[in-house]
């Protein structure tokens, strides 16, 4: 069993920005409004794991739910669910990201409790 090393606030935020850019781009929602909304998220993230270093693990997924939050104000809901859109009957719908505070964050579709992807890995996804 390979033992991992917690990692360090700054690779947490490097990390995290890296697979929400992954997923934002995915979506076409790259642009530079969007990149100074996630600039801004890592900056904050930033004094937040500085105060608090053993919580960098989570980071990466702090770091997409606060892209969700402001991009509900100037786009609407983020990520899409891809199952969802498939499905005329269903309303369109975010996605949500699993586990809400913990490691190893995932997409995951509310309505039917499917994993749709990791974080950073909407594009595989969408197909």
């Amino acid at each position: 069993m390979v033992c991992m090393e917690q990692p360090t606030s700054e690779e947490a935020i490097h990390r995290g920005r890296a697979l929400v850019l992954a997923d934002l781009t995915a979506d076409g929602l790259a642009g530079p409004k969007e990149v100074s909304m996630l600039e801004k998220a890592v900056s904050h993230r930033r004094w937040w794991s500085d105060q608090w270093p053993e919580g960098a693990v989570f980071v990466p997924g702090l770091l997409a739910q606060d892209m969700q939050d402001a991009l509900l104000e100037h786009h609407g809901r983020w990520p899409l669910c891809p199952l969802c859109e498939r499905a005329p009957e269903r309303e369109p719908h975010a996605l949500d990201l699993e586990p809400e505070l913990g490691e190893d964050p995932r997409w995951v579709c509310g309505v039917t409790g499917h994993e749709v992807a990791p974080l950073g890995s909407l594009a595989d996804a969408r197909g």
